[in-house]
Parts: C-alpha cells; structure tokens; sequence
C-alpha cells in the first residue's frame, strides 16, 4: 500500500515523510511497533501520558498512511492488534539515523528512541 497523497504538500521528500510522522506520538508509536505487534492496552502502557482517543486517531492516520496494519481476530472478546507494515519498517529504518542524532546531540549519549 502506498501513502496517500496530501493536499498542500511540496515536492521536499522530508515535508513529506513529517506529514506522515506529524503528531506528538506517531514516532513513538513507529518505535513500539518496531519491537513487536500489539493489541491496543499493550501500546496505551508503552506509551504513558496518551490519551485512548490521541492513539486511536493516531492508529488510524497511520493505517490509512499505509504504515500500520490493523488485524482484527473473530474472537469473543473481539481481538485486535497492531504492527507496521513493511512501508512503517521502512520508515522506522529511514528515522534510525535521526534517532541516533538525537542521543549523540540532545540526550548527550543516552539510551532512548
């Protein structure tokens, strides 16, 4: 699947990828998701301070994006997780650098994502 086209968005590749990572928790939801698959609760824990309905819209966003896949299980109760696609994996590969960036100038070498 491929991301959608924006309204507005130049022809810059990195106005592009931040209309896809826009949002205060779309990347540590990439950086979850690059660990394992995930039910909803499970997501909600790894990321303290998100509300249900900031997650949940943010979920959607990327789904539509092509960058996370939704898989719903006919189970009672209903069973749903989460993962990144193989778009979302690409993605998180493409951000590794900033990441590191980040650890080596903001956080003065510290562990984090």
């Amino acid at each position: 699947m491929r991301t959608a086209r924006r309204p507005g968005a130049s022809g810059c590749g990195i106005d592009a990828a931040m209309e896809v990572i826009g949002g205060k928790w779309k990347s540590s939801i990439l950086w979850a998701l690059n660990e394992r698959r995930c039910r909803f609760g499970e997501l909600r824990r790894m990321l303290p301070g998100v509300t249900e309905k900031v997650l949940a819209s943010h979920l959607r966003e990327m789904e539509a994006d092509g960058i996370v896949h939704r898989e719903v299980y006919d189970e009672v109760p209903p069973h749903v997780e989460y993962s990144l696609t193989p778009l979302g994996v690409m993605l998180n590969e493409a951000l590794a650098p900033l990441g590191a960036w980040g650890r080596e100038h903001l956080l003065g070498g510290r562990d984090g994502h």
